[in-house]
């Protein structure tokens, strides 16, 4: 299939999902990452992150409707890309994410014994380092501030790119993975 040849998603709002949900045959596939899906997903869904997936590795039918959602769209769209090029034709993306989800007051599944979220991981990791820079830069050595220094512009550089390094290197940790890990095929 040729990038030309690619249309675009639908997408959904939460009410047109939970009825898709409700009255037909359709697949929902959360693709963030597992810490984040154990975190809370929408009840139903099955976790197939981004960062693993591979079309060719799915069995569904090439016209099975398949329902995605990440945390506001971004992953997504590109989840929906890759499944169009293998030849998917039924994608539907849930518009705003999980976080539309929950807008709406709808609730979410978490499995008991799940890590806490990737958010306030990043929040304990980034605020350790900063008070170790800072502790380290008054005690041992200025240069140590440096440290301090490099978490600001990261956490900075976070929010302009809403994308999160840290977050990501926190995701791929063993106690992240163990739940919600990827499926291949229904």
């Amino acid at each position: 299939m040729t990038q030309s040849s690619i249309r675009s998603t639908d997408l959904l709002t939460v009410a047109d999902l939970k009825m898709q949900l409700e009255t037909h045959a359709s697949v929902l596939l959360d693709v963030r990452e597992p810490v984040e899906y154990a975190a809370g997903h929408i009840p139903g869904a099955r976790p197939l992150p981004l960062s693993e997936l591979d079309a060719s590795q799915l069995t569904f039918p090439l016209d099975q409707p398949l329902l995605l959602y990440c945390q506001s769209g971004k992953r997504s769209a590109q989840a929906a890309q890759r499944l169009q090029m293998a030849g998917f034709t039924r994608i539907h993306q849930l518009q705003g994410g999980i976080t539309a989800w929950q807008a709406a007051g709808y609730p979410l599944e978490r499995p008991a014994g799940a890590p806490i979220s990737l958010f306030r991981q990043v929040q304990i990791v980034a605020g350790s380092l900063v008070l170790m820079g800072t502790v380290l830069g008054s005690l041992a050595s200025p240069w140590f501030l440096v440290l301090s220094g490099f978490v600001g512009a990261g956490l900075v550089f976070a929010g302009v790119t809403n994308t999160c390094a840290l977050g990501m290197a926190l995701a791929r940790l063993p106690y992240n993975r163990r739940f919600g890990q990827s499926w291949r095929s229904s």
